[in-house]
């Protein structure tokens, strides 16, 4: 596609599939149109007021055959367009298990990147060739939307919940970033980068990026400078969860349902946490709004999910 400059390139895993995808319904739609035409056309002229052509009612068994004919063929179709399409979304919305992880928190006007060893980037995104990479966003004020053309990917981003997307570049080179949800005045300057590098020279530049430590260990120091730590260190003074091994687990709630403990469960928690607690832990915890952000509670559930089921020394 890239002898076609008005066109974006195919970049990504996912592009080919949807590029077959938008090909396949121009030419379906493309085609239907055409015939449509061409029949009102003929029948135009065919039957035109003082045409000899025959008028008579068609008997009913070629009635009941094109009726059951064309109505079993649209069905066909479009069963056929809403699996190959329906397939394709769904493998947009599952990132394999072992992909690399990538933090993103949206705000007017920007995009704040924040990668797995801590390292930082505003308005760029540096990423290797052929990996799978998982994106983890939020939005810091309203609704945002990434998109990169390129890779075919975009996903809206909603303010107070984590939403997932992924994409495995398979070119290297700089592919623009857009924000294509209208949210505000400088709507049109939020754009970024999207920088493609060879596995090797990616993992020079995550090395000279020389963070202050792991995204973890961030979270496990805001985790102590917070006073968590004197809450949920087992065997404290104060009745609280045991946050070693819950990430990933369904907890049973005060109201008698449950809840997966995710990404957005742990946010929840932290920032309204009176709101239908844990079954057995009486509703004692402060709620954290206005004192972190939302990159600081990026770090602190990557540390409560690094807090495997033998890591309980590990909250001492």
């Amino acid at each position: 596609m890239s002898a076609f400059p008005i066109f974006p390139r195919e970049a990504s895993s996912f592009a080919p599939k949807t590029d077959a995808l938008y090909f396949t319904l121009v030419v379906l739609s493309g085609s239907i149109a055409l015939l449509v035409f061409a029949l009102i056309i003929v029948f135009a002229v065919r039957y035109r007021r003082g045409s000899s052509a025959p008028r008579g009612a068609l008997p009913s068994l070629i009635k009941n055959e094109f009726e059951i004919g064309w109505t079993s063929a649209t069905l066909f179709v479009f069963l056929m367009l809403f699996w190959w399409a329906g397939s394709n979304q769904i493998g947009q919305l599952l990132p394999p298990a072992r992909a690399m992880e990538i933090h993103v928190v949206a705000k007017q006007w920007m995009w704040k990147i924040q990668h797995a060893n801590g390292a930082r980037e505003i308005n760029m995104l540096h990423a290797p060739i052929d990996e799978p990479i998982r994106l983890d966003m939020t939005s810091q004020d309203v609704i945002h939307s990434f998109s990169v053309p390129d890779f075919r990917i975009k996903q809206d981003i909603l303010p107070g919940r984590y939403v997932e997307s992924w994409f495995r570049a398979t070119k290297t080179g700089t592919f623009r970033l857009y924000c294509t949800q209208f949210c505000g005045t400088a709507h049109s300057g939020m754009v970024g980068s999207v920088i493609i590098m060879s596995k090797a020279d990616f993992a020079s530049w995550l090395a000279a990026q020389r963070p202050a430590g792991d995204l973890a260990g961030q979270g496990r120091a805001l985790f102590t400078s917070l006073g968590c730590a004197g809450c949920h260190t087992p065997g404290g003074p104060i009745h609280a969860p045991d946050l070693a091994g819950l990430y990933g687990r369904k907890v049973p709630l005060s109201d008698g349902a449950f809840a997966l403990v995710d990404d957005g469960y742990i946010r929840d928690r932290i920032l309204n946490p009176r709101s239908n607690p844990p079954a057995g832990y009486d509703p004692i915890m402060p709620s954290f709004k206005g004192e972190v952000d939302d990159g600081e509670i990026l770090a602190l559930t990557a540390y409560i999910r690094s807090l495997g089921p033998n890591s309980r020394g590990a909250l001492q």
